[in-house]
């Protein structure tokens, strides 16, 4: 059975611990999976992904709009799939996504007014799943850290250097509409939720790996 489940959320979630930990419970497991990362920043595939967020079509995130820049991401996660995943999906392989065409609605979404989301969240399924023709998603998984805490986070991963961020991660405003569109599409899409922080703190890690667990034991078994 083809399963194919994406871990979401704003950089300093949390996000690639959770996975690094899906991994391991899955060799345990003797789960068949594959883990995939997007954008793959190794292939040619991600240049026009490396030129938007090194900011060299405009310094804020807003100087590209939600379709051109999810054109660019798609172009990438076509490569991907094509060249790196395809076979193992299609032979039953559970892929395990670390972001995936979903990002669309997180970081693109938000720069168009509210009233065109829902038309934006159609033309990127349409785009990606139907004409583009990679697979959809079974599962989506969303950790939700709120700003002020993933701000923090990331600042200790960059030692305090705040020119190490790119044009999403420097934004922190940015960030405030990309978690928003980010809850509004998982209501829409039956994205599954994560709380990760709670009175101020991100929760424990092992609370959240269980969490997500229970969630992929109802996903593939």
């Amino acid at each position: 059975m083809k399963k194919l489940i994406i871990i979401e959320g704003l950089d300093g979630s949390g996000k690639s611990t959770q996975i690094k930990l899906l991994e391991e419970y899955f060799e345990i497991a003797g789960v068949n999976f594959k883990k995939i990362k997007l954008p793959d920043y190794d292939s040619p595939s991600s240049a026009l992904v490396k030129m938007y967020l090194g900011g060299e079509f405009g310094n804020a995130a807003e100087d590209v709009n939600a379709y051109a820049a999810g054109a660019f991401y798609a172009v990438d996660r076509f490569a991907s799939f094509r060249l790196g995943w395809q076979r193992e999906y299609e032979s039953g392989a559970v892929i395990l996504a670390d972001r995936y065409a979903t990002s669309n609605s997180i970081y693109q979404m938000e720069k168009i007014s509210k009233d065109k989301w829902d038309e934006y969240l159609e033309w990127s399924a349409d785009f990606e799943y139907n004409k583009i023709g990679i697979p959809a998603p079974d599962c989506v998984i969303y950790l939700d850290m709120p700003v002020d805490i993933s701000q923090n986070l990331m600042s200790k991963r960059y030692l305090g250097d705040e020119g190490k961020k790119d044009v999403h991660e420097a934004n922190t405003s940015f960030l405030y509409k990309c978690r928003e569109a980010a809850l509004y599409t998982a209501e829409k899409q039956g994205w599954k939720v994560i709380n990760c922080a709670e009175n101020g703190r991100p929760r424990p890690i092992d609370v959240i790996h269980n969490e997500i667990v229970d969630i992929i034991k109802e996903e593939i078994c």
